[in-house]
């Protein structure tokens, strides 16, 4: 099949644009032809030769209008679906909120259920003013025009909760949304040596051996719940130490640090290009988010044999088996809960996490996840074919 693929910013390493690198080359070595869509574009054989990729894509590169985001998101928009009408694909699989797509993956979640869920945390008023920003009623509109009945053939979720929010928002029929677990690359996050990844760890951050190891990742931390994290670990008992890999700003949450007196039971890494070290040397993952689609970061620490607590809002908490693999938090703002599933989840054992990962990881390969893919591209391929029968006299 002749496939285009549209992401934004498209780079082949970290977080969804590595997703999408991924499924491109994985696509193309199975004999299919990809051109991939962006704005902008980098790789890391444009670093240099010691790391060229075994798949170079068709790059084809959309004209965005400089200027405030929601200009940016709308010229992107009209921008990709002109250049994409003059062609032929079998197969349009859109990663971003666009206007010209057979088949969207809703990756980063309903805009409208996110804009719900924040009002958890934001200060009086503050939605008001979300209702009359040009960025989330841009976003707002074109979600709808994905949703409608005319705006596209497929709709890929990549959770159970999220396909019930799409429901839910925009009326989606069941049948048009289809549900595809993200894929982690298991032999990445796994560690046959976690005592000496361990050591490693407690070296690098200068901690005693007894000290309980928690990780979150991610980049965001206001939607990602660090700050309730933090208030969790004031109320565990010493030694835990919490080590807080990302990017955001560092100032408020090191002055909440203070104010909680835990200021040195914390690491802040900022961003972190490798993080597998840090999955294989902790002893939980911690991830109290308020709003996520699907947590990649979940199944790479399940990749990497940890136990996991994060909110039942996150879509990856389909994945935990409740004191097998880890906690889910029904409460993310809730710091006792938080702590109380923290402590849990640092009594379960190595061979019971495994015992309840070895299945839900082996759904989660990507030879799986393409297949279902491609079962879906081959779908919508044949529905557009009987389309243009119909209207061919």
């Amino acid at each position: 099949m002749k496939i285009a693929l549209i992401r934004e910013k498209y780079t082949d390493f970290g977080g969804a644009e590595r997703y999408v690198a991924s499924l491109a080359e994985n696509l193309a070595l199975r004999g299919h032809e990809i051109e991939i869509f962006a704005s902008t574009w980098k790789t890391r054989s444009e670093e240099g030769p010691s790391e060229a990729l075994a798949f170079r894509p068709v790059l084809r590169r959309v004209p965005v209008v400089k200027g405030p985001s929601f200009l940016q998101i709308l010229s992107f928009a009209f921008s990709v679906r002109k250049m994409l009408q003059g062609g032929r694909y079998d197969i349009i699989h859109s990663f971003e909120r666009t206007l010209y797509q057979d088949i969207y993956r809703a990756g980063d979640g309903c805009h409208r259920e996110w804009l719900i869920q924040r009002r958890k945390i934001d200060p009086p008023g503050k939605g008001l003013l979300h209702r009359i920003n040009p960025l989330h009623r841009t976003l707002l509109w074109i979600e709808k025009q994905i949703f409608s009945e005319e705006g596209c053939r497929a709709v890929v979720a990549n959770s159970r909760r999220g396909k019930k929010e799409i429901m839910t928002h925009y009326g989606v029929p069941d049948n048009k949304i289809s549900v595809i677990y993200s894929p982690v690359e298991r032999n990445r996050f796994s560690c046959g040596r976690k005592l000496e990844s361990r050591e490693k760890l407690l070296s690098q951050l200068g901690l005693k051996p007894e000290s309980a190891l928690l990780l979150f990742v991610g980049s965001g931390f206001q939607r990602k719940g660090l700050a309730a994290a933090l208030r969790a670990l004031a109320l565990l008992p010493s030694p835990a130490h919490l080590i807080a890999v990302g990017k955001d700003r560092l100032a408020p949450y090191r002055r909440l640090a203070e104010s909680l007196g835990v200021e040195n039971s914390v690491s802040f890494t900022g961003p972190i290009s490798d993080v597998a070290p840090y999955y294989q040397g902790a002893d939980l993952f911690i991830f109290p988010t308020i709003y996520e689609p699907f947590s990649n970061v979940c199944i790479e620490a399940m990749a990497a044999g940890l136990p996991v607590v994060t909110s039942r809002i996150n879509g990856a908490s389909e994945m935990i088996i409740e004191g097998e693999n880890g906690h889910v938090i029904e409460d993310p703002l809730d710091p006792a809960e938080i702590a109380a599933k923290i402590r849990a989840g640092l009594e379960i054992s190595g061979s019971r996490i495994a015992d309840a990962n070895r299945s839900i990881l082996e759904q989660l390969t990507w030879k799986h996840h393409l297949d279902q893919v491609l079962d879906l591209y081959e779908a919508v391929r044949d529905e557009k074919g009987a389309d243009r029968r119909r209207i061919t006299p």
